[in-house]
């Protein structure tokens, strides 16, 4: 078995090879390129090169996150957003949330005697007949709809169009549900539904 410290000479080669100096640092270096190992091809060839499908297998990851310092410049995040294809790049307020779907946020406020609280539903079809809102006496509140984002195919001014991302709510029915801090009077409420945001005041108990 060869030792860690010999290396190979090729023909018409004629050096002393390098050792390692003890004294010297040892650099921490981050790798250049990181991929997962797919194992060789072959059981008999340990040295064999990946094949097509095993590099395919390998890029095809499916949806990622990347994580930079909490002080980028505009150069590192425009230098990642041009090595992507169809990537989605957030900053400011809206990197504070999170990419996917949003349906069902709220927000609660009150006053003496009423609750104020307003949900985000993007996407949410806004027929009568898709949408309900119910509001019991404890407080509870259950919204139920249909996303009508998300979707592989969007047909827009007679345009067929093939969505490279889908990052939004899937289409179909959904069902969201909160409860406000405490009873309240369902007969007393008044809600406003508009641009993929429900607002309503109901009074408390």
């Amino acid at each position: 078995m060869a030792s860690p410290m010999r290396s190979e000479r090729t023909k018409g080669e004629n050096y002393e090879p390098n050792r390692m100096n003890p004294q010297q640092p040892v650099l921490d270096v981050a790798p250049l390129n990181c991929v997962p190992y797919m194992g060789p091809t072959n059981a008999d060839d340990m040295f064999s090169s990946p094949t097509k499908e095993n590099t395919e297998a390998v890029e095809a990851i499916g949806p990622a996150m990347i994580f930079l310092p909490s002080q980028s410049t505009r150069e590192e995040l425009d230098n990642i957003m041009a090595a992507t294809k169809n990537g989605v790049a957030l900053t400011g307020a809206a990197a504070t949330g999170s990419v996917g779907p949003v349906i069902g946020k709220v927000d609660i406020g009150e006053l003496e005697d009423s609750y104020y609280f307003r949900v985000a539903l993007p996407g949410v079809s806004m027929d009568k007949r898709d949408f309900n809102c119910d509001i019991e006496p404890d407080g509870k509140v259950v919204i139920k709809g249909m996303s009508t984002t998300g979707e592989k195919i969007v047909c827009k001014n007679f345009q067929i169009f093939h969505m490279l991302t889908q990052n939004l709510c899937p289409p179909g029915l959904f069902t969201a549900s909160f409860q406000l801090p405490g009873p309240v009077n369902n007969q007393d409420a008044k809600s406003y539904l508009a641009n993929g945001m429900l607002e309503a005041v109901v009074k408390r108990m």
